[in-house]
């Protein structure tokens, strides 16, 4: 788990240490001692903390002009033990929703597991992001993941599954991945054409 690391070659549009508007601005990231860990797992070191012991994430992009955030996501999702909800809206999510985020893309592909309880928080974060025309989209979550989502009602505040897998998103520009995904939510089409 200590190879996969955030995506970075969007670097030159957006880091999250160097924006004033992130929780994360003057983060400094040590790049030979590797700390944070997922269960006995060291992971890389520029994965952002949220305060979850298996959940870390990493704002890969933003744009205020867009209103739009992309978040990398790491690790087993656990609202059931850590309420892991809760601490992403609350180190990330609602920071970025103050400051005019109202489109949230969530990149999927490292969580491994997903283990819901209430969705007090997802119905709080929609609530939020509504009036706005806002909406919450996970890319390429894995099968069993979109059937724990579903199983804590998820599916009523955020957008994922079928029309959302098999993406590969790294290939082309974010506003291109936001352009699509506002087609794609509108109903414009079946399946995310990128």
């Amino acid at each position: 788990m200590h190879a996969i690391e955030p995506y970075y070659k969007w670097r030159n549009l957006y880091i999250a240490s160097e924006d004033k508007r992130s929780p994360y601005y003057g983060t400094i990231y040590d790049e030979f001692r590797f700390t944070n860990k997922i269960y006995n797992y060291f992971i890389h070191p520029q994965w952002d903390s949220i305060g979850s012991p298996t959940l870390y994430a990493k704002p890969i992009f933003v744009s205020y002009e867009h209103g739009a955030a992309i978040i990398e996501l790491m690790g087993e999702w656990n609202d059931l033990v850590n309420n892991d909800i809760m601490l992403l809206k609350d180190a990330l999510i609602s920071s970025m929703i103050g400051n005019g985020i109202y489109r949230f893309i969530l990149m999927c592909d490292n969580v491994l597991n997903f283990h819901g309880d209430d969705d007090c928080y997802y119905e709080e974060w929609w609530d939020d992001i509504k009036e706005e025309g806002g909406w919450i989209v996970m890319i390429n979550t894995r099968d069993h993941v979109d059937e724990e989502l579903v199983r804590a009602g998820v599916h009523y505040y955020a957008n994922f599954g079928a029309a959302f897998k098999d993406i590969t998103w790294q290939s082309n520009a974010p506003i291109s991945l936001l352009n699509a995904l506002d087609k794609a939510i509108q109903g414009q089409t079946k399946k995310l054409d990128y």
